[in-house]
């Protein structure tokens, strides 16, 4: 037996998969616990339908996804299969629907998944059982299919058996035992198992689980509608299980596999139908399983009509069972995957469907065993990326409830949700208000896109409206704002991004310790630097400010920041680390009129050699006390100014008084989308993640190999040397084609990439979009086409950045 001991408990395809990954990796002192009868536990993974489809907006679960595909292929029980690879054909009945597929064959192809758009006839061809009348495209996945959940379930228990795994099925955990904040067992009905490391891969019951280590989980269990049809005469005498490609009708919240001479219909159009975990029956209790509750007809009408008109050799079939199956929402509908913030040593791997089952396991069995997941970047599903007012209760339900609603829904990359708004308010809300401000939602912020109030700075400028889908949530307002921060000067809000505190005696070597660059320099410095993982791979991009010898101010990227830092407190109490997010606010002054602005409001001096580009000094501005950094992230001259929130509306008055004469303008997040891009600032999250490194990313400038040890740097030396892709400028000559990201790059006919960040770029009047590419296409000049819903648009590789390239507007 090797590794620590482990205890995982749920043994359903997510701890199945974690078993048989983690074992294969060397750690068999491993113990799966589940309160079921094995492999059908009664928990969701039961009763799934299977459908796999690798379709996903976000390139990490089309990973996953793909790895399920594959290792669910290699796996069988006694000669069965555990997957049939049927592909996947989803299907269009209207207009936006067509649309919709294109889109997503480019998602497909960014990700480098084999995908075809097909005709009415082609989808007839491959689905006979589908209407010609009704249906106006398709888009078919071949290597889609359907899983057998439970087989692979069985599948993968007996290889990590065969490890020396110990599976103990009708075992009740009852309690997660720790001292002194780690992990030290679990408590079951039947007595307690030692544990270095738990586990939580329970499913629907994981709420209930993770509270007993103190942790919340934002999940809800939903019913989803789940009914088999008898005999379809269309389908008599078929003795295989299915044969035709599972099938999607988005349109009408409608999924369809076959079972041998019937069809399995799967329903999302019917009414949210939350359950609490804890009310969740017993294994005994329940009269099927847990998972499964009883089937409503009336919900079903709707969908059962739908059905008969896009399948019409169903209207010959009846509906003969149906159940309304458990599964787990999350708030933003991504998998909980991490470790718990406060109890060392347990994790949980939740709200994972089949499809991202074994992907999960193979994730959560690298980042356990080698301390960091080198297969995939994690940082949409770590379960500490959430912001406290996003695990409230009444938020979880309410957020875990529309995405069951719009799992199906054609959603814009900027749509914002309806519900529970407003959350959080900066200081200048109303007066943001005032000036008409369309708010979009920024980590439950409401952040203004534009302000009418500048309607009248459109006229006489050319503002080339863009097509109608990078049209949706925009504004002529917006090219006349980002004209005007650089012809004069604008206030933008900045209160949204996240502020860290970091203090104490060992603050300086701490920081030292976490970030690329040389943060340990005189009070008053601010560092652009970056925080890496084990492997090199970019964590985050930070601002470190010395505001005294022993407090540091951080812009930061979100809470995974926090508690990246909090992780590595030294033991001894010598660092604090704090979120200031909420007392405090920040406007943005920027353009080049902003010191007319802020000079005659302070006795400070903010002479180019009085507060140099990045250095940070105290300062009153009017009555209202700030921290100044002279820093600008959309290129121009000017200053962060961060006061507490009880000054922050009398800070947006002073300078809104003192900007009015000279031109100036409240400006939103369109226009500093804009800038940003024009200058090439890179944003975390979407242009460079945790499986790229700086060199690839091109912020190679904010690491400083001669400092000492830095977290990273050993792999970060290995990395250099072989870069083989770069994030890339490209711009577009046709200002109607704004491109919004994650569509594919090609070289000629050939797929090489795909776009980040998107925008037009008012000052350079072109269209603008960042790109991950192969190092040898990042040449200036080389030409590309992006693929943009059915059509290709051509694009040439830049020089950057596009605006200022001397810097002499920023240093001025």
């Amino acid at each position: 037996m090797a590794g620590p001991r482990v205890v995982i408990i749920g043994a359903g395809v997510v701890g199945a998969a974690l078993a048989d990954e983690i074992s294969e990796r060397g750690w068999t002192e491993v113990t799966v616990v589940d309160q079921g009868p094995l492999p059908a536990t009664g928990g969701s993974s039961s009763h799934a339908p299977g459908l796999v489809f690798q379709t996903n907006p976000s390139k990490t679960m089309t990973e996953m996804a793909r790895y399920t595909v594959e290792k669910f292929c290699s796996l069988e029980v006694d000669g069965k299969p555990c997957f049939l690879q049927l592909g996947g054909l989803e299907v269009a009945t209207s207009p936006e629907r067509v649309a919709e597929l294109q889109r997503r064959h480019g998602w497909l192809t960014s990700w480098g998944i084999e995908a075809r758009l097909l005709g009415p006839g082609e989808c007839v061809e491959q689905h006979p059982l589908v209407n010609p009348d009704k249906v106006l495209g398709g888009l078919l996945i071949p290597t889609d299919g359907l899983a057998k959940a439970v087989l692979a379930v069985e599948a993968q228990m007996r290889r990590a058996t065969e490890r020396g795994v110990r599976f103990l099925d009708r075992h009740e955990v009852l309690d997660i035992r720790h001292s002194e904040s780690r992990v030290t067992g679990v408590l079951t009905d039947r007595g307690e198992i030692p544990a270095d490391i738990v586990v939580c891969c329970a499913g629907i019951w994981g709420p209930k689980i993770a509270r007993m280590a103190g942790m919340n989980l934002p999940l809800t269990p939903l019913a989803h509608q789940l009914a088999w049809t008898g005999p379809v005469p269309a389908l008599a005498g078929r003795t295989e299980e299915a044969v035709l490609p599972i099938l999607r009708h988005q349109d009408a919240d409608l999924y369809y596999r076959e079972r041998f001479d019937g069809l399995g219909i799967g329903y999302y159009g019917h009414r949210p139908m939350p359950v609490s975990a804890d009310d969740i029956l017993s294994v005994d209790a329940a009269e099927e399983m847990p998972s499964v509750l009883k089937f409503t007809e009336e919900d079903f009408e709707d969908a059962w009509a739908e059905t008969r008109s896009l399948l019409p050799a169903t209207r010959e079939a009846k509906v003969e069972e149906g159940i309304n199956g458990l599964f787990s929402f999350t708030t933003d509908g991504l998998p909980l995957l991490g470790e718990s913030p406060d109890i060392k040593g347990f994790w949980v791997a939740e709200a994972v469907w089949v499809t991202h089952s074994a992907g999960v396991g193979r994730a959560m069995a690298e980042w356990l065993v080698d301390g960091h997941c080198s297969s995939f970047d994690l940082h949409e599903c770590d379960v500490n990326r959430f912001e406290p007012h996003q695990l409230a209760p009444e938020y979880v339900l309410a957020r875990d409830c529309r995405n069951f609603v719009e799992v199906y829904d054609i959603l814009h990359p900027l749509q914002p949700p309806e519900d529970l708004r407003p959350l959080r308010t900066s200081p200048y809300y109303d007066r943001q208000q005032e000036l008409g401000a369309f708010f979009l939602e920024a980590n439950g912020w409401e952040r203004p896109q534009w302000y009418e109030a500048n309607a009248s700075l459109v006229e006489g400028r050319s503002l080339v409206r863009p097509n109608d889908w990078a049209a949706r949530f925009w504004s002529p307002v917006v090219g006349a704002e980002a004209q005007v921060t650089r012809e004069t000067v604008a206030l933008y809000d900045m209160t949204a991004l996240k502020r860290l505190e970091v203090s104490g005696r060992g603050a300086a070597a701490f920081l030292e310790r976490l970030c690329t660059g040389k943060v340990d320099k005189s009070v008053g410095s601010v560092t652009y630097t970056l925080l890496l993982d084990r492997d090199g791979g970019i964590r985050s991009d930070i601002t470190v400010a010395r505001l005294a010898p022993d407090r540091f101010q951080i812009g930061a990227n979100g809470n995974l920041d926090l508690d990246w830092f909090t992780r590595h407190l030294p033991a001894d109490g010598s660092v604090a680390v704090r979120d200031i997010t909420a007392g405090t606010c920040c406007v943005g002054l920027w353009g080049p009129l902003a010191r007319q602005v802020l000079q005659p409001l302070t006795d400070e001096d903010f002479s180019r050699e009085g507060l140099k580009y990045f250095r940070a000094k105290q300062a009153y501005i009017g009555s209202v006390p700030v921290t100044a950094m002279r820093l600008s992230y959309v290129g121009e001259l000017g200053w962060e100014l961060y006061t507490t929130a009880d000054q922050g509306r009398k800070l947006w008055d002073t300078l809104w008084e003192a900007a009015r004469p000279l031109g100036g303008i409240a400006a939103g997040r369109g226009a500093f989308n804009s800038l940003r891009l024009e200058k090439g600032y890179r944003s975390f999250g979407t242009d460079m993640t945790y499986e790229h490194d700086p060199y690839e990313a091109g912020v190679g400038f904010a690491v400083k190999p001669d400092k000492g040890d830095f977290i990273g740097k050993a792999a970060l030396e290995r990395r250099r040397a072989d870069v083989r892709r770069k994030l890339t400028c490209l711009t577009v000559d046709d200002p109607h084609d704004v491109v919004m990201g994650k569509e594919p790059v090609y070289d000629g006919d050939r797929p090489v990439g795909y776009v980040t960040s998107a925008a037009f770029g008012y000052t350079i009047g072109k269209g603008i979009a960042y790109a991950w590419l192969p190092a040898e296409l990042a040449t200036p000049g080389h030409a590309l086409r992006i693929g943009y819903f059915d059509r290709r648009v051509e694009a040439v590789v830049a020089e950057e950045p596009l605006f200022d390239p001397t810097m002499s507007r920023l240093r001025g």
